[in-house]
Order: C-alpha cells, then structure tokens, then sequence
C-alpha cells in the first residue's frame, strides 16, 4: 500500500554514494526555489545525506511555499525555510551566505500571455542572484527544452548539440544559462548546468500524464511518439552530487535516463495494468525532445529505478488513490507553449 510517507521516504533515501561525496561538501547548502515540485524532496534528501555524513553544513530552502504541504515537510525534518519571493527587491540581501547553491528557482507554465514574467524569473533573477553569490558553487536548473527535437534513432541530443529552443519558456531557459556562463567566465564562478527530461515523481510527471489518459479512457496523442524520464530519487542525488563537479567554465550535463520510452508502450502497459482498453489519436511524430545521457550515466552510474518498475509504482500510486499534484509536464507540446 502507497502512502505519501512512504514515497517521500524512497525520494530521500542517501546512496553510499551520495553520503560520500556530501563529505567533500564544504560549507552550507542553500536551495533556491525549493517550494516546487522537486525542491522538497531535494532538500530533505540533501539534509540526510549531510546527517549521514557528519557535515555540519546547514541545508537551507527558500521559496515562496505557496504550498504548505511542502513547507511542513521539510519544517518536520529540521530543515531551515526562509519564506520570501525572491524578485522583491531587497529580498536576496537578507538572505544569509552559502558556499552552494542549488538554482531551481524558474516559470514555465502560465508563459503564454505574460511572456515578461517568465523572463523576469528564468532570465533577470539569474543576474541578481549572481551578483549577490559570485563566489558560490552553483548547480543551475535548465530543460532539455532548449534543444531541437530529433528522432529517435539519433539517441537523443548530446551536450554538444547546438541549442535550438522553440518557444518563449525554452528560450528564457537558455538565457538563464548564459547568464551563469556570463558569471563563470567574468566571476570565476564554479557552475554545473543540470539539463532535465524528465522527473518522476508519483504525484507527477510524464508517466502520470499518460496514465492519467488511460485510466479516464481518453485517447493518448501519439504526435510525440517518445520521450526520456529519471526516477525523481535519482535525479535529485544527481543534483547534490554536481556540486563537486561545478567548473569554470561551466560544465552542462543532460539529465535523464538511459531509456527512450515508446508513449504507445507505456500506454499500452497502463491499460495492462488498469484492466482498460488504450486508445490512441494523432499520425505518430518523427521526432520528440530527447536527451542523450550517456555523460551522466559515466558520472553517476545508472538510476537506481528502471522504466518498467516507475510504470508499475505509478499505476499501484493511482489504484491506492495517492495526491496529485495536479502539474502536467506538456511533455507533447511541440510549439513551445506553455
């Protein structure tokens, strides 16, 4: 039987290895947008592997929560929150020093319309933040959205593929990243740019998106026919453990696991396991948004939950009625609308 306890304790158990590298972690840890989808599970991760280490380094998150549920987690466990909307003016002045820094502050949704708040966040935060931590050692949040989409036999886009954001959102993204570029090669500021497609987390997620369809009986679009997903536990790991490979100039790195997911397998193995028949709508796409995380699989190793287990826990999620959080990825969106 799933529980909200129970996820959240599987999303924030330390690996060995991550316990090791936090011992090479020096000073304090401080989250940047940890209200979010990921940022809690991140932090309380963060703040065992510390206690498991014997770093006396503070794990610090700050956000606006305006979820609750989020911020009681994380209060729950002895974790500093700092409330605060970080584009007022004066708001990163107050906020204390860290020698790391995780960037997870960002707008997607709600783009479409008020452009300029996006930019304002993915773009100009970035620029006031550096200036208050030009010293730090940053892992900065970025998208697979700012590649071009490629078919599947290409294995997805490299680090080396040239940037080819569609769209307001993945091109804010970009700029985000330029930003911290700037600061690297002006600053000698240590930056790791974590490229993300996609977490899974129960409560969302691609996974959930598809499922979602299968259990309502609604038609799945096959217009993306694939896509790319990392169990939420590994991928936040992942994030501490860049800290340690924060380079100037900045290192960038796809996140992701090693799979390319077939929507119509995936949905096909829904129906399986809610006993409903799977229907389908739209000409199967040639290309989708694919990362290649071959660089991270050599860093990191291999994500500790495999595609087929993720499918089986969400569907199990959703048969025990488990909280959604109601934060669709638009993983099929390929106008770059959001």
């Amino acid at each position: 039987m799933w529980t909200e306890e129970k996820l959240d304790g599987m999303l924030t158990e330390p690996s060995a290895a991550l316990v090791e590298d936090v011992r090479n972690i020096k000073g304090d840890l401080m989250i940047l947008g940890a209200g979010g989808k990921m940022g809690p599970t991140l932090a309380l991760l963060a703040k065992k592997a510390f206690d498991q280490a014997g770093n006396p380094g503070r794990v610090i998150a700050v956000s606006r929560f305006s979820d609750p549920i989020a911020k009681k987690l994380l209060e729950d466990h002895q974790i500093e929150t700092i409330s605060v909307d970080l584009m007022e003016k004066g708001s990163l002045e107050k906020l204390p020093d860290a020698e790391n820094i995780i960037f997870m502050a960002g707008r997607k949704f709600g783009t479409d319309g008020e452009e300029y708040l996006t930019w304002g966040m993915n773009a100009i935060l970035p620029s006031l933040v550096i200036r208050r931590y030009p010293t730090a050692r940053f892992v900065v949040f970025s998208s697979g959205n700012i590649y071009p989409m490629l078919p599947a036999w290409s294995g997805g886009a490299t680090e080396q593929t040239r940037p080819d954001p569609v769209g307001e959102y993945a091109m804010s993204c970009l700029a985000r990243e330029r930003v911290f570029e700037y600061a690297s090669q002006v600053y000698g500021t240590k930056v790791f740019v974590y490229r993300l497609n996609y977490a899974v987390d129960l409560r969302y997620g691609v996974l959930y998106d598809i499922a979602r369809k299968v259990w309502a009986e609604e038609p799945v679009s096959l217009e993306t026919p694939c896509f790319n997903c990392i169990w939420q536990g590994d991928a936040n790991e992942i994030a501490i453990r860049g800290l340690l490979m924060a380079e100037v100039p900045v290192r960038r790195m796809n996140i992701t696991g090693p799979e390319i997911v077939s929507v119509r397998y995936a949905a096909e193995m829904f129906g399986k396991l809610f006993g409903k028949a799977v229907q389908f709508t739209g000409v199967p796409g040639e290309k989708s948004l694919l990362n290649n995380s071959a660089a991270c699989l050599a860093a990191f190793g291999y994500p500790s939950v495999s595609v087929q287990t993720m499918i089986e826990w969400q569907a199990e999620w959703m048969l025990n009625g488990g909280r959604i959080l109601g934060k669709p990825t638009h993983f099929e969106e390929r106008k770059g609308s959001f």
